[in-house]
């Protein structure tokens, strides 16, 4: 069975993050997952661009009605024209998300994968405490290739 993973995270980031990023996307390539993302820069661009080194697939579910300005390094996207709506089609396309750094968009998404039931695994990202203790289905990764294994592991119910 094909696993799908989504990663999310800002569109503008540091050499660090996109060298985190970059190598997580090359561990989800050399896992078999195809890679969902947001399809532009910064953190989306690194994952696609390692994705694409070890010959993997990845998705890009752009917020424009053209790929004009879409990441290079896509193996395909798709253009929905409905702009920051499109973060409920990415984290729901993917069977886990991973967060990597991010603003608030990546926020959003955080809390739109959770909603859709959607395992999240924090890399560099948010901290997410909660009053009454650790929020559900909401797991913190200390490396790309710890997110990977995350991800990857049978979500138990």
């Amino acid at each position: 069975m094909i696993r799908y993973v989504s990663v999310i995270g800002q569109g503008v980031c540091d050499a660090e993050t996109a060298e985190t990023g970059e190598t997580l996307g090359k561990l989800l390539a050399e896992a078999g997952v195809v890679v969902i993302c947001g399809g532009m820069g910064g953190v989306m661009a690194a994952v696609a661009r390692g994705v694409q080194r070890a010959h993997g697939v990845s998705i890009g579910i752009l917020p424009t009605m053209d790929r004009e300005h879409a990441n290079p390094h896509l193996t395909y996207s798709v253009c929905t024209g409905i702009g920051h709506a499109r973060n409920l089609a990415v984290v729901t396309s993917g069977d886990v998300v991973i967060a990597l750094g991010g603003h608030w968009g990546t926020l959003s998404e955080i809390g739109l994968a959770r909603c859709a039931d959607r395992r999240v695994i924090l890399l560099r990202s948010w901290r997410l405490d909660a009053p009454c203790g650790p929020l559900e289905g909401v797991e913190i990764a200390q490396t790309p290739r710890q997110a990977v294994r995350l991800a990857l592991r049978p979500h138990r119910t």
